[in-house]
C-alpha cells in the first residue's frame, strides 16, 4: 500500500492564508460588484410620469379602477380579446359609476323589509325638516320637499354609503341664505332669488363631480377637523338665532347672518312691531316636546323612533290646533299654500349668463366643499361602525351628479344629514334602498298631502330646526382639541367667532387661513435632525430622541424631515445643515480623526424637490467643499433622483456618493479614505 503524502504544518498554514486571501478578494470583488450594481439600479431608475400622464392616469384610475388587473395580457391580442377588453372597460365604468349593480345582485326580500321600515321612519323626520330647511334657505316650502325626492334617488344609484340619508341640511341652507342674498334680495324678487339658488346648485354639482373625476378630494382636507367643529358650532348658534324670527313671528328681519345683526333685528322688532305671544306659546311648547323626545331617544337606543316621529307628530298636532282654533286670525303665521306634484323642470331657470355667474360659481364652490365635507364625514363615521370602506371619489361623483340632476329639477344643494343618518342607522337600514323608500314617500306626500299643511304654523318649523341644533355643537370635542393641539384649537375658535360675529363666508376663510398658516409654518421650518446608530443594531434614528445612539467618526448624518424641498424652505434647510456642521466642528478636537469629513443627507422623507431646492443643495456642496468636507446622499426617491440627475448635481458630488440607505452610505464612507480633493467618500 502506497504511503500518503505528508505536508509540514508551516506549509498548511501558508496554504490556508493564501486561500483566505483569495476568498477575501472574491468577497471584496463581489461587494464591489454589488455596490456598482445597486448604484446602477439607483441612478438608472426609470423617469417618473409627467404631469399630463399623472392627470390622465388619475382620470383612468377613477373610471377604470380594475383595468390594471384586466390588462395583464400579452401584447398580441386577438380581436375577441380586444372586444372583451372593451366590454370589460364599459363594465368597469358602469360598476364604478353605479355601485348598486354590485350589491343589487344579492339583494334579498329580508333586507327590503328592514329598508322599508327605515325609509318610512326617515320620511317621517325628513318631511317636516325639509320644509323647515327650505324656510331657512329663504325658499318656498316645496323646494325642500323636492330636494328630498330627486337627489336621494340619484344617490341610491351612485353612492357607496349604506346608511347615509340624503336631503337638505341646516348648514348648507344657512350658506345659501348668506351667500345668495348678496346677489339678489329674496324679499324684493323671490323668483330671481330662486333661479340663482338653482344656478348655485348647478355649479356645486359641477365642482363636486370634478373633484371625483380628477381626484381633487384633498381640497376638502383644507377644512380640518378642528375647523369643522368650530364652524358647525358657530353655524348652529347663528341658525338658532335666525329661528327667533319664526318662533316669535317677526315679519321684518335682517338678511345678515352675524349674531349682532340678528339680535339687533330681534330687539327692534320687539320695540316697533306688533308681536303675538301665541307664536311663542305654540313654538316653545312643541320645542320642549321635541327636546324631551330627543332625550328619550338618547337614553334608550331602542326608542329611536320617538325622536324620529316627534317632528311629524308636532306638525300634525300644531296644524290641527291652528285649524280648529282659527289661531291664524289671531297673529299666528302659517305656511299657507305649498305647490305639490312632481318636481318641475328648472333647466330654463339656470342663470348661466349675466352679471352674477362668477358670484354663483364662487358660492357653488363653497357649498360644494361644505356639503362634501359633511357628507363624507357622516358616511365614514357610520361605515366604520359597520366595518366597510367608503370610497371618497365615488362619493364625490355621486354627490356631484345628484346635485346636477337636482339643479335641473327644482332642488337646491343636498348632502348627507347627520341627524337623519343616525335615525336611518338606528332604524336598521341595510342599504340605500331606504333613501328610495323615503323619496317615494315624500313624493306621495307632495301629491296627496300638501293641501293639509296649509295651516301649519311657521313657529313649529322653527322649533323643529332648533331641536336639531344641539347635535351640531360638540363642546367635548373642542376641549379635546385644546388638549391635543393649540394651533388646531386656534383654527376651531377662529371659525367659530368668524361665523358668529362676521359671516359664514368669513368664518370659513378664517378657518382655511389658519389651517394654511399651520401648514406653511411646518413647511418653511421643517425638521433637520442629526442621526446616530442605535447600539447593536443597524438602525439610524434621531439623537435628540434617542441619546444612546452614537455618531460615526468623521461622518455627520442629517435627515431632512420634509416631503418637499422647495423655495419656501430650501434656505432654512441649508442654513440648518451648515449650523449643524459648525456645531459639530466646535464640539470635537481639530484632528483628522475627530473633524467632520463627510455629511450624509438622508432623503428618505423627501418626496420631491424644485429648482430652489436643487440650488440650495449646490450651494451647500460648494460651502462644504471649501471646508474640505464631502457630501453624500442616501435613499433619494424617484422624483428627487430624476431631478438631481437632470440638474447634473449627481455628477458634481460624484456618482459613487449616492446610496440606497444610510447604513450603506456610512459603510461606504468609513471603508474608503477621504483625500484632500474629496474625490471619494
Amino acid at each position: 500500500m502506497d504511503s500518503l503524502p505528508t505536508t509540514s504544518p508551516e506549509a498548511t498554514i501558508a496554504s490556508g492564508v493564501v486561500e483566505l486571501q483569495q476568498l477575501d478578494h472574491v468577497v471584496h470583488d463581489d461587494a464591489v460588484g454589488h455596490d456598482r450594481k445597486t448604484h446602477d439600479w439607483l441612478l438608472n431608475s426609470p423617469d417618473p410620469p409627467s404631469l399630463f400622464q399623472e392627470l390622465v392616469s388619475s382620470v383612468k384610475g377613477t373610471l377604470f379602477p380594475n383595468e390594471q388587473n384586466n390588462c395583464k395580457h400579452s401584447s398580441k391580442r386577438s380581436n375577441d380579446k380586444s372586444r372583451g377588453l372593451a366590454s370589460g372597460r364599459v363594465g368597469s365604468v358602469l360598476l364604478t359609476l353605479f355601485p348598486i349593480l354590485k350589491w343589487g345582485r344579492n339583494y334579498k326580500f329580508s333586507k327590503f323589509k328592514r329598508d322599508l321600515m327605515a325609509g318610512l321612519t326617515l320620511a317621517s323626520l325628513s318631511i317636516p325638516q325639509s320644509i323647515g330647511y327650505a324656510n331657512l334657505a329663504k325658499l318656498d316650502p316645496q323646494y325642500g320637499l323636492y330636494t328630498s325626492v330627486v337627489p336621494p334617488l340619484i344617490y341610491a344609484l351612485m353612492g357607496s354609503s349604506r346608511e347615509i340619508a340624503i336631503g337638505p341640511v341646516a348648514v348648507v341652507s344657512l350658506l345659501l341664505s348668506s351667500l345668495v342674498p348678496e346677489m339678489q334680495d329674496p324679499a324684493t324678487d323671490p323668483v330671481a332669488y330662486t333661479k340663482l339658488v338653482f344656478t348655485v346648485t348647478f355649479f356645486a354639482g359641477i365642482f363636486q363631480a370634478a373633484f371625483g373625476i380628477f381626484r381633487l378630494g384633498f381640497l376638502i382636507d383644507f377644512l380640518s377637523h378642528a375647523a369643522i367643529v368650530g364652524f358647525m358650532a358657530g353655524a348652529a348658534i347663528v341658525i338658532g338665532l335666525q329661528q327667533l324670527r319664526g318662533l316669535i313671528g317677526i315679519s321684518h328681519f335682517t338678511t345678515k347672518t352675524d349674531v349682532v345683526s340678528v339680535l339687533k333685528s330681534v330687539f327692534k322688532s320687539f320695540l316697533h312691531e306688533p308681536w303675538h305671544p301665541l307664536n311663542i306659546v305654540i313654538g316653545c311648547s312643541f320645542l320642549i316636546f321635541l327636546l324631551v323626545a330627543r332625550h328619550i331617544g338618547r337614553r334608550n337606543k331602542k326608542l329611536f323612533w320617538i325622536p324620529a316621529i316627534a317632528p311629524l307628530i308636532s306638525v300634525i298636532l300644531s296644524t290641527l290646533i291652528v285649524y280648529l282654533t282659527k289661531a291664524d286670525k289671531h297673529g299666528v303665521k302659517i305656511v299657507k299654500h305649498i305647490n305639490g306634484g312632481l318636481n318641475p323642470s328648472s333647466l330654463h331657470q339656470l342663470q348661466l349668463k349675466g352679471p352674477h355667474v362668477a358670484q354663483s360659481a364662487k358660492a357653488g364652490l363653497i357649498c360644494a366643499i361644505i356639503a362634501l365635507t359633511e357628507a363624507i364625514a357622516v358616511g365614514r363615521s357610520f361605515a366604520s361602525i359597520k366595518g366597510y370602506h367608503l370610497d371618497g371619489n365615488t362619493e364625490m361623483l355621486a354627490m356631484g351628479f345628484m346635485n346636477l340632476a337636482g339643479s335641473l329639477t327644482s332642488c337646491y344643494v343636498a348632502t348627507g344629514s347627520f341627524s337623519r343618518t343616525a335615525v336611518n342607522f338606528s332604524a336598521g337600514c341595510e342599504t340605500v334602498v331606504s333613501n328610495i323608500v323615503m323619496a317615494v314617500t315624500v313624493f306621495v306626500s307632495l301629491e296627496l298631502l300638501t293641501k293639509l299643511l296649509y295651516y301649519t304654523p311657521m313657529t313649529i318649523l322653527a322649533s323643529i330646526i332648533l331641536s336639531a341644533l344641539p347635535g351640531l355643537i360638540d363642546i367635548n370635542e373642542a376641549f379635546h382639541i385644546w388638549k391635543l393641539d393649540k394651533l388646531d384649537f386656534l383654527a376651531c375658535i377662529g371659525a367659530f367667532f368668524g361665523v358668529l360675529f362676521v359671516s359664514v363666508e368669513i368664518g370659513l376663510l378664517i378657518a382655511v387661513a389658519i389651517s394654511f398658516a399651520k401648514i406653511l409654518l411646518h413647511s418653511i421650518r421643517p425638521g433637520v435632525e442629526v442621526l446616530g446608530r442605535l447600539p447593536r443594531s443597524e438602525t439610524f434614528c434621531e439623537i435628540s430622541q434617542y441619546p444612546m445612539a452614537t455618531k460615526a467618526p468623521g461622518i455627520l448624518i442629517i435627515r431632512i424631515d420634509s416631503g418637499l424641498l422647495c423655495f419656501a424652505n430650501a434656505n432654512f434647510v441649508r442654513e440648518r445643515i451648515i449650523k449643524w456642521v459648525a456645531d459639530e466642528e466646535d464640539a470635537v478636537e481639530e484632528t483628522v480623526k475627530g473633524r467632520v469629513q463627510v455629511v450624509v443627507l438622508d432623503m428618505s422623507n423627501m418626496m420631491n424637490i424644485d429648482t430652489s431646492g436643487i440650488s440650495s443643495l449646490e450651494e451647500l456642496h460648494k460651502k462644504l467643499h471649501s471646508h474640505g468636507i464631502g457630501l453624500a446622499v442616501a435613499n433619494p426617491k424617484l422624483q428627487v433622483i430624476h431631478k438631481l440627475k437632470l440638474a447634473k448635481f449627481v455628477d458634481k458630488i460624484g456618482r459613487d456618493r449616492v446610496f440606497f440607505t444610510v447604513g450603506e452610505a456610512v459603510e461606504g464612507c468609513l471603508g474608503s479614505k477621504v483625500p484632500s480633493d474629496l474625490s471619494n467618500c
